[in-house]
């Protein structure tokens, strides 16, 4: 009798077991700048090298509208969003590149600079994006459907900002976070199922600044670091409590780089002629809840093209010069380590640094903290207007998005 009570409780726990791996569901999730923020993708068994016209097209698509964002993927599904003219337009593509569906959401930015500016965020089943009007918007991935929106600019007393509210969206768990700006709704936290606010931070009382926050996971404590008008912030994850602020400027209030953290130290690149400004390390105390400006570096000025850090180094380029450089993370000091490429953006994978610049080449580099070896370069062939958006890599394929068009390549080595 023990023993049949024995054997049945063990059945029992291995089925209650099997029956929750079954049942729980897995936060899947493509976001901005790759699963980190840290435009690191991790990838493997890539190219190498390219052929001369560059790697594979696999399938493009022109007719996405104005646009600088980048694309979301998720459920064997593409989603990137446009403005053909002044609405804007969330397009969903097999991984063939077969048009699935199309979702007019509202009016976007269209005053200047004109188009899209959040990366879709999938989570999941759904896709959430902001538009440059301040609307956060929640779609099913499947069909398009709105399940819900949020104008942060109404509901949150802000004002919209020179060039577009312009954020790509942060998942924490069950909660979206997001700059409004407001005085007293600075920063906030949404529930992501409903749209209700789940807290508030007022922050440091400042406009939205173009920034994409980061979560920063330290020790015990879980920060939403993030920049507004003059000020990098430190917010309390779980909350909304503001623990710290310091100072860095920028003559247009434009900080539209996500900071980047590693190994107890906080990363900020803005870009201008004021002081307080450049490139920013800030060490954070054991419990995250105050910071130390380990060093500054105003000679280094990145505005949008993102910085990598990769065995001790950070690597970018300077804003609209052809010039790159490697930063000591330790000190601060910068090394030109190549003045024969245009900057732009930087992202990583597979041991190779991949760079889009500004005039419309995507280099696949090989950087360190003395060299730029160029191993392959292509001239993007479609598309509109300013070469700004992110690219992303996602299963051995490469996403360029440049205005009206998107195009998709495989990088795949095997």
């Amino acid at each position: 009798m023990k023993l049949l009570t024995k054997k049945y409780l063990i059945l029992l726990v291995i089925f209650e077991l099997f029956f929750v791996a079954c049942n729980t569901k897995t936060n899947n999730t493509s976001q901005w700048r790759g699963p980190d923020r840290q435009g690191i993708y991790y990838e493997t068994e890539l190219l190498k090298t390219w052929p001369e016209n560059g790697p594979e097209l696999i399938w493009s698509f022109e007719g996405l509208g104005a646009g600088h964002s980048s694309v979301g993927i998720g459920n064997d599904r593409v989603f990137i969003n446009g403005m053909p003219d002044t609405l804007g337009v969330l397009y969903s593509f097999d991984l063939d590149g077969n048009l699935l569906w199309e979702k007019i959401y509202g009016t976007e930015w269209h005053a200047n600079y004109t188009g899209s500016r959040s990366t879709p965020l999938v989570v999941d089943d759904v896709v959430y994006l902001e538009s440059g009007m301040g609307i956060i918007y929640c779609f099913d991935a499947f069909n398009g459907d709105i399940i819900w929106e949020v104008d942060l600019i109404n509901k949150f007393d802000a004002i919209n900002i020179q060039w577009g509210i312009t954020e790509s969206l942060l998942i924490d768990g069950d909660k979206l976070i997001c700059t409004p700006g407001g005085e007293d709704f600075n920063v906030v936290a949404l529930n992501r199922f409903n749209g209700e606010t789940i807290w508030i931070s007022q922050g440091f009382k400042e406009q939205s600044a173009y920034c994409s926050p980061v979560l920063v996971e330290h020790n015990n404590t879980r920060l939403v670091v993030t920049m507004t008008a003059t000020s990098v912030l430190g917010i309390d994850a779980e909350t909304g409590e503001l623990y710290w602020r310091e100072e860095q400027l920028q003559g247009n209030k434009i900080h539209a780089n996500t900071p980047v953290y590693s190994n107890g130290v906080i990363y900020f690149s803005s870009s201008s002629a004021k002081q307080n400004c450049g490139l920013l390390a800030l060490k954070l105390s054991d419990d995250g809840k105050s910071v130390k400006q380990l060093w500054r570096n105003e000679k280094f000025r990145n505005l949008m093209g993102g910085i990598v850090i990769k065995n001790g180094f950070i690597y970018g380029g300077q804003y609209k010069k052809k010039e790159w450089y490697s930063i000591n993370i330790s000190s601060g000091e910068e090394t030109l380590i190549s003045d024969k490429f245009n900057s732009g953006v930087i992202v990583f994978a597979d041991s190779l640094f991949y760079c889009y610049s500004d005039k419309g080449q995507v280099a696949l580099v090989d950087i360190g903290p003395n060299k730029f070896d160029i191993k392959s370069l292509f001239d993007v062939p479609l598309g509109t207007d300013q070469h700004w958006s992110h690219p992303v890599i996602n299963n051995k394929r490469m996403y360029i998005r440049h205005g009206n068009a998107l195009m998709v390549y495989n990088i795949s080595s095997k």
